[in-house]
């Protein structure tokens, strides 16, 4: 089908383990994969147009001139027609295509700190207005997600992360909760967990003539998207840090902290900036694994840094 398609509107195929995004001059179209992940289930028709449909209501909430319309694609007379009703066999996220030099990613060493500074503003204006999520600001749901990465990354120990660097992260972490577990419930209790973005990424941060657009927000686990506000900004300084821009992160954390009046903000900073870190050490480390993926040895390379990164903030850990 995706060829089928993409031959007629001569348009380029991308792939993701999850999605095929057909790229044209001036939009995009992407299409779920009917596969089940566990934490993500694209498996039926309905729950593919229910997730395109998610994606589309979430992300317009940080991007609303880049998320057009929910389309289908039906079979007619031996062809498959987009944004044709008669007969949908599959169903598409219909996007404006942002031009690759407007995202933040390709112009880190041309943008303003007035720029940066407006980014931070944006999220934190965001993360104000979003609605609130108290169940997940709870103690246990934050050492579910970190304890499944300390699972999930043991086979990797000795190959894209030193043992003492695994234990010692993880004790960092674990003894974080034991001082400070008073504290989660304080932020729940002062509205600081919310439905936020979930992976706010260089990659996903664009400076458009109408505006700041922060796009591609998690749709399909409100676990990997709703938490704390800090957690979820912190993605974004994390890879400013990775990328040797400490300065941009400093400007854009500084910003924030101004914006939240967040009063443990130097107490849960580094804590999640080193989840943040290992969550994309494991994620690159998957890719060993993935017989599709053919630059390992990138993503080897790739997932060692991210987890000595992991270590670095885990030494500033309270």
């Amino acid at each position: 089908m995706v060829e089928d398609i993409a031959s007629e509107l001569k348009a380029k195929v991308l792939q993701t383990h999850t999605s095929w995004v057909l790229v044209l001059e001036h939009v995009v179209y992407k299409i779920k994969k009917p596969v089940n992940f566990g934490f993500l289930d694209y498996s039926t028709l309905e729950k593919r147009l229910e997730n395109c449909t998610r994606e589309m209501e979430l992300n317009r909430r940080l991007c609303p001139w880049v998320y057009l319309d929910v389309i289908p694609i039906s079979f007619v007379d031996g062809k498959y027609l987009l944004e044709d009703p008669t007969n949908p066999v599959e169903y598409a996220v219909k996007m404006r295509r942002i031009p690759e030099e407007r995202l933040l990613k390709n112009i880190l060493g041309t943008v303003k700190e007035e720029e940066i500074k407006k980014l931070s503003r944006h999220i934190a204006n965001f993360h104000l207005r979003a609605e609130r999520r108290d169940e997940f600001g709870k103690l246990e749901v934050m050492k579910f997600n970190t304890e499944e990465n300390f699972v999930q990354t043991e086979k990797y120990i000795g190959i894209t992360i030193d043992a003492e660097d695994y234990q010692f992260i993880r004790d960092k972490v674990n003894g974080f909760y034991e001082k400070y577990s008073g504290l989660f419930e304080k932020r729940i209790r002062e509205g600081r967990i919310r439905d936020g973005h979930g992976d706010i990424r260089l990659e996903h941060v664009a400076f458009l003539d109408e505006g700041i657009c922060v796009f591609d927000c998690i749709e399909f686990n409100e676990r990997f998207r709703c938490g704390d506000m800090l957690n979820d900004m912190c993605f974004l300084s994390m890879e400013m840090d990775f990328v040797g821009r400490e300065d941009l992160s400093e400007v854009y954390e500084e910003e924030y902290v101004k914006m939240t009046k967040d009063e443990e903000y130097e107490i849960f900073l580094p804590f999640f900036k080193c989840y943040r870190a290992y969550v994309r050490g494991k994620v690159n480390s998957f890719l060993l694994d993935d017989p599709n993926y053919t630059d390992k040895e990138k993503a080897r390379e790739i997932a060692k840094r991210l987890f000595q990164l992991s270590r670095k903030y885990a030494e500033k850990i309270p």
